[in-house]
């Protein structure tokens, strides 16, 4: 299923998304495309990301691991070099941890933070310079566990407190120099984070259910509802929401 934008609202300009080869970083880097842009879809698995390409002629792809020494700087580069231009960076990208402070491991905690908080840190600072040139914008993707805890997964939320902290406090800081920065902040939505977070199909769908029954609407997402909002905070007709954290969570960060 994809995000339907007859209009071709974002024609002409041109899109990072990071995560693009599953989940909610593909159903995104496809919406966009639908909705005109050209797209550049970022990950670290190439099998996956030709999946994405070859769902809509208006995607590219580079199979990178965006923590890599200089690959911020790469990703940004062969954008700009591809379509002259950058006008919305999103950063999708990121891991989650079930991870009781009992079993607390430095190394998973390191590598949380190298990828849910540096990585797209550095990604905006080198895609800054092309953002003031077309007034563009950056999404950073967070979670309804931004701003509620998780009993288990304190450092993954801890991780996605920080990107809202950043959303905010970049919004603030380029707001004069016509560079928008929100956030979405999904709730649980089916994609394959659970298996990549070590749980089997099993404890995975019996996580979906333990979430279905928490939550008011009684839905758990699929990637396309929450690509929807990205491409909502990105459209250019949004130019006076900045600073923003719209959560996407079928009403849990309220029970």
């Amino acid at each position: 299923m994809s995000v339907e934008h007859p209009h071709q609202t974002f024609s002409g300009q041109v899109v990072i998304v990071t995560g693009a080869g599953t989940g909610i970083g593909r159903a995104t880097a496809v919406a966009f495309a639908e909705a005109g842009a050209r797209v550049l879809g970022v990950g670290r698995r190439e099998e996956l990301l030709k999946e994405t390409a070859a769902a809509h002629a208006g995607i590219e792809v580079l199979a990178i691991d965006i923590r890599g020494d200089g690959a911020p700087g790469k990703v940004v580069e062969t954008a700009v070099e591809r379509w002259g231009r950058l006008d919305h960076l999103i950063n999708n990208a990121g891991a989650t941890a079930v991870m009781p402070l009992a079993d607390a491991d430095e190394r998973t905690i390191v590598d949380l933070l190298a990828l849910n908080v540096v990585a797209p840190s550095l990604l905006a600072r080198e895609a800054l310079p092309h953002l003031r040139r077309t007034s563009g914008s950056i999404i950073n993707l967070s979670s309804t566990y931004g701003h509620r805890p998780m009993a288990g997964g304190a450092h993954y939320a801890a991780t996605k407190a920080a990107i809202e902290q950043m959303t905010r406090s970049w919004a603030l800081e380029l707001a004069g120099e016509g560079v928008r920065v929100n956030s979405v902040a999904p709730g649980p939505t089916r994609t394959d984070v659970m298996l990549h977070a070590g749980l089997t199909p099993e404890a995975a769908e019996g996580m979906y259910a333990y979430e279905r029954d928490r939550i008011p609407t009684h839905h758990i997402a699929h990637a396309d509802e929450v690509a929807h909002w990205i491409l909502r905070m990105a459209d250019p007709a949004g130019r006076h929401a900045t600073g923003q954290v719209v959560t996407v969570d079928g009403g849990l960060e309220l029970v």
